[in-house]
């Protein structure tokens, strides 16, 4: 998520007025996370096809959104789920992680559940581990921790309400941190879990 949120709003305005530099802006703003997002629905070898359909999906769509960077990053993210179920289901198959929980380095503390879960690990390892969640949870944590987006508009993207998702991210990041080497002893919730809830 990003931590200012006034000049990518001000690009998605400027984009839906048709400023292909406004565009270009946004796409380098929202990309990186709809791509990990995407990578643990339908895996590495496809989520770059994914992810242009979506794209180009969403440049031919549009004239048919209005709203701020927060809305535009939950439609576009709408987007790349359908095209990703769709891609699964033309292939037959559910995603699956590819890495063995051994393989991960270790980590230092438990003190910030999410922030721990995730920098402990290299980004490819890190999606690989959420991708290792049951689905629920994998695409909670996304949305939430990676994507940045709040537990409404994850919850319309997902067809559940939003505390069904603080939950399932809740409880993935949990996962997370109990699936880590090494666990700190200190079991304590951080301020960041309240947040998740």
């Amino acid at each position: 998520m990003l931590d200012d949120e006034g000049p990518i709003d001000a690009a998605v305005q400027q984009m839906l007025r048709g400023d292909e530099e406004a565009f270009r802006v946004v796409y380098r703003a929202v990309q990186p996370g709809l791509q990990r997002y995407l990578t643990v629905l339908v895996g590495w070898a496809d989520a770059e096809d994914v992810a242009s359909e979506t794209w180009g999906q969403a440049a031919r769509d549009l004239h048919t959104f209005s709203g701020d960077a927060d809305g535009f990053r939950g439609w576009i993210t709408t987007i790349g789920r359908h095209r990703a179920l769709d891609h699964l289901r033309a292939k037959g198959r559910r995603p699956m992680a590819d890495m063995a929980i051994d393989d991960l380095p270790e980590r230092a503390s438990r003190d910030d559940v999410e922030g721990a879960a995730l920098e402990s690990l290299s980004t490819d390892d890190a999606i690989r581990l959420i991708g290792s969640l049951p689905q629920e949870q994998a695409e909670a944590v996304l949305m939430r921790a990676v994507l940045g987006l709040d537990a409404k508009t994850a919850g319309k993207i997902l067809g559940r309400s939003a505390g069904a998702v603080r939950t399932a991210a809740y409880r993935g990041l949990r996962a997370l941190a109990d699936r880590l080497p090494n666990p700190a002893s200190d079991t304590s919730e951080s301020p960041d879990a309240e947040e998740l809830r």
